[in-house]
């Protein structure tokens, strides 16, 4: 399998200003861009990865480098019309404590669908990084934040490209995201009430792809550095 790494960004995004980096997957952290603590994990994974992004210098180099296209999801289509693999895992390159050991058992873990989705428990996350602001989803199973690791059958996936284009195009319009999810589902959503079979279910005959939830217990696969509070919280914290 083929891991496609997401570290497109803009050199006037915040953190990336700060540093004088040309994105925010550039940073650098305990002495290295943050995008390297993603390949470094994934290569010992035995994984060769498509980083999308600024041409910087990068250890492990990747197999091969494509230019940012301006979009996650214009990035992602370009990297999966030369990944190798007929699935790939993909990762956006903002992880500073993604682990060998988590790829392994998200490969090893993964139930058979077109999208596999990664989350972690709320309590991971605060039992491993305490004091860290996350978002969560409230389901019936418990509290939950996305994570940034997802695998996907490509032929499949890319079906569903043209859905997804208006998922992030409404992203920002509650009303018509409502009416796409479905209310009694946006509703249940918003109670706790609803499941992850329920949730599966939805977003795989929206997408028109079977999509699967794995619980991940590993909490850098939900740990993102996003913006320049994340950043402060890992200087205090010392993580």
């Amino acid at each position: 399998m083929e891991a496609i790494v997401l570290a497109g960004g803009r050199p006037d995004d915040p953190l990336a200003r700060r540093f004088a980096v040309p994105g925010k997957c550039f940073v650098p952290f305990r002495g290295r861009p943050l995008v390297e603590h993603v390949l470094e994990p994934l290569a010992a994974s035995g994984l060769t990865a498509v980083v999308v992004g600024p041409d910087q210098p990068l250890r492990p180099a990747p197999r091969l480098r494509l230019p940012d296209r301006g979009g996650m999801l214009e990035n992602l289509e370009a990297a999966l019309e030369v990944a190798r693999s007929d699935k790939v895992l993909v990762a956006t390159g903002d992880m500073p404590f993604l682990s060998a050991e988590a790829i392994r058992y998200v490969l090893g873990q993964a139930p058979k669908a077109g999208l596999v989705y990664c989350v972690v428990r709320k309590e991971e996350i605060e039992r491993s990084f305490p004091g860290m602001r996350r978002t969560y989803a409230r389901l019936r199973e418990g509290s939950f934040t996305g994570g940034n690791v997802i695998l996907l059958d490509k032929a499949l996936f890319t079906s569903a490209l043209g859905l997804a284009r208006k998922v992030v195009a409404q992203r920002k319009n509650p009303l018509a995201l409502a009416q796409m999810i479905g209310w009694g589902v946006l509703v249940k959503l918003l109670l706790g009430r609803l499941t992850i079979p329920e949730l599966e279910a939805r977003v795989s005959r929206m997408l028109g792809v079977p999509a699967r939830a794995l619980v991940v217990p590993f909490a850098g696969v939900g740990v993102d550095i996003d913006k320049e509070e994340d950043l402060v919280w890992l200087e205090r914290s010392g993580a």
